[in-house]
């Protein structure tokens, strides 16, 4: 189902939403310029068990789209406003891009929130990324609109190694110009200036998996072993072959490693607990002094 939700701060989310209320809380963050339909394949392939709830992030699709705050940390926050409003005390957080360093200020600055993060097609930072500059100097820095659809196409098709169904790609073209040029602008300025914060990331208790595809173009493995070694334990998932949007190429692969996830957290989150309480019934009671 398709809802909206209004935050406190004035800010008005659309996000899909599937799976059993008991299910595991899962939140999706798609990448710039897309929506809540770039999971759109992956969502068909869940189980009910899996409370998916896929949100299209300020300034895209058919969310607020306010004149000012497109940094991470703005982003970030209306993640923490959307569990507020749902009353989630905690969710898997899973982003993918630019979803991916939201999803990274979120588990930095609210560890508590996070019961497991799934990063796919990560930066460990874009700041100074000669990728996106030229990217900017060439077409962004003089965007306006309406937007052309052949640049919104060429943006797209560049996050590929391999043919999706041409009724997926349209949709991501159409996502796309529904993005004002002035989002555009602040979304990809905001990805430049923002300073590298993975070190930030050591904060993170909950489990993690790290997906890549090694024919992303804008993505690389040294970004990949930069996090897997900036956050605690997590595990690194290789796609050979799988573009930057690898999601849209083998979406029913990534559903079944993402379920696994899932299910591996929860065991493991068991045998901490298991651990816990055999620890608190066989620890000898303190001697009596003498």
């Amino acid at each position: 189902m398709v809802k909206s939700i209004a935050l406190p701060t004035g800010i008005t989310l659309q996000y899909a939403e599937q799976g059993l209320a008991s299910g595991v809380p899962v939140v999706f963050l798609h990448g710039v310029t897309d929506s809540w339909r770039s999971f759109e394949p992956v969502l068909e392939r869940l189980p009910p068990t899996v409370r998916a709830l896929a949100v299209t992030q300020r300034g895209h699709g058919g969310s607020s789209k306010p004149a000012a705050g497109y940094g991470y940390r703005d982003l970030s926050e209306d993640v923490r406003g959307f569990m507020d409003a749902l009353q989630l005390p905690t969710a898997v957080i899973v982003g993918h891009s630019m979803g991916s360093m939201v999803a990274q200020r979120f588990a930095a600055d609210h560890p508590e929130r996070v019961a497991g993060l799934v990063l796919m097609g990560a930066f460990r930072t874009i700041h100074g990324d000669a990728g996106v500059q030229a990217f900017w100097d060439s077409a962004l820095s003089t965007l306006e609109d309406p937007i052309d659809p052949a640049l919104a196409r060429e943006f797209q098709v560049s996050t590929l190694a391999r043919a999706v169904p041409p009724e997926l790609l349209a949709t991501a073209v159409a996502e796309s110009l529904l993005v004002p040029a002035r989002v555009w602008r602040a979304a990809f300025r905001g990805f430049l200036d923002t300073p590298d914060f993975s070190a930030e990331l050591a904060r993170v208790t909950a489990p993690a998996l790290i997906v890549w595809g090694d024919r992303d173009t804008y993505t690389t493995a040294a970004d990949q072993e930069a996090l897997r070694g900036a956050v605690p334990g997590a595990r690194l998932l290789v796609y050979r072959g799988g573009g930057h949007a690898f999601h849209w190429e083998d979406p029913g692969r990534f559903a079944n490693d993402l379920v696994a996830f899932l299910y591996e957290r929860r065991a493991q989150g068991r045998q901490e607990m298991e651990g816990a309480r055999a620890t608190r019934q066989f620890t000898p009671a303190p001697h009596a002094a003498e």
